[in-house]
């Protein structure tokens, strides 16, 4: 399993897109006929979640028109993937439904500014030459960018699960940069998929130390680190062979920094694995951890 585009071909995932997507359509538009989109499986599948989110806020706030318009848009009104939004920090909702601010697509959705859908086609082409192509088309297929930063800024990014592939990222100016944060998020989702895929259950008991938040994390956390992280890590290396300038010395410097903390968890992670039942995603786990602190 050296390749890439083997390690994110899981087909628990697949089959899991598929049937929650089927099943999100018939809850939002009962007896209607099956929805064709002519987009990928993984696409319909984060799109649906998008629109059952609003379907669910308009009916809670009894608004039957845009209600009426998520039951006959099961895609969220996308008409092309990936779904490039963007939108300031503070006009982000928050509500129950996550901890962090989100961006459900709608009738108002507005793609956007095409400088910025060029900053994110660039990206989504630098993965795709770096292997990690496949990642992103199935596990960032809405993506919202969030605040303009300068290189060498703290650049924030999260998802929340329940809006599976979708990605929430600051940015720079910069496709190579872009495209390692989309590589981080989009492994989270890509984990988040194959946990429940697979119907793994991690033991909210297990805690261990996590050198990125220097203090002790469940086992959950600690897992997605160990996977997110060193994805971005293969990314970088690879990345790294066309760089110049202060984008090397950027990239470089976050290689560096990435080796002395992946290092610090060799032993716990090799323990932390022993928590996912399902062999094959441990051994998909296990080999980027171990390509990673090859590196």
């Amino acid at each position: 399993m050296d390749a890439l585009a083997d390690l994110f071909d899981f087909p628990p995932i697949s089959r899991l897109h598929q049937d929650r997507a089927r099943r999100i359509q018939a809850i939002i538009h009962p007896g209607a006929n099956r929805y064709e989109s002519g987009i990928s499986t993984a696409a319909e599948y984060s799109l649906a979640h998008h629109a059952l989110e609003g379907a669910e806020a308009a009916a809670r706030a009894g608004d039957t028109a845009t209600f009426d318009w998520y039951t006959a848009h099961p895609d969220a009104g996308a008409t092309d993937v990936p779904v490039v939004v963007a939108s300031g920090l503070t006009a982000l909702p928050r509500s129950p439904i996550s901890e962090t601010p989100y961006y459900v697509l709608g009738p108002d959705n507005e793609p956007a500014p095409a400088d910025l859908c060029d900053l994110a086609a660039h990206a989504f082409a630098v993965a795709t030459d770096t292997g990690f192509g496949n990642l992103l088309d199935a596990h960032a297929v809405v993506v919202c960018l969030l605040g303009a930063k300068e290189l060498g800024d703290t650049l924030d990014s999260w998802t929340i699960t329940r809006l599976p592939g979708t990605v929430f990222v600051d940015h720079v100016q910069d496709p190579v940069v872009l495209a390692r944060d989309l590589i981080h998020e989009g492994g989270h989702n890509w984990l988040n998929d194959a946990l429940a895929a697979t119907g793994c259950k991690i033991d909210d008991q297990a805690r261990f130390y996590s050198p990125w938040k220097q203090t002790m994390r469940p086992a959950f956390g600690f897992l997605h680190a160990c996977w997110a992280f060193p994805l971005t890590m293969l990314y970088t290396a690879r990345a790294l062979t066309n760089a110049t300038g202060a984008l090397y010395r950027f990239l470089a410097a976050y290689l560096d920094q990435q080796r002395t903390l992946l290092a610090s968890t060799a032993n716990d992670h090799a323990r932390a694995l022993e928590l996912i039942r399902d062999e094959d995603l441990r051994c998909r786990l296990a080999a980027v951890h171990g390509k990673a602190l090859a590196l």
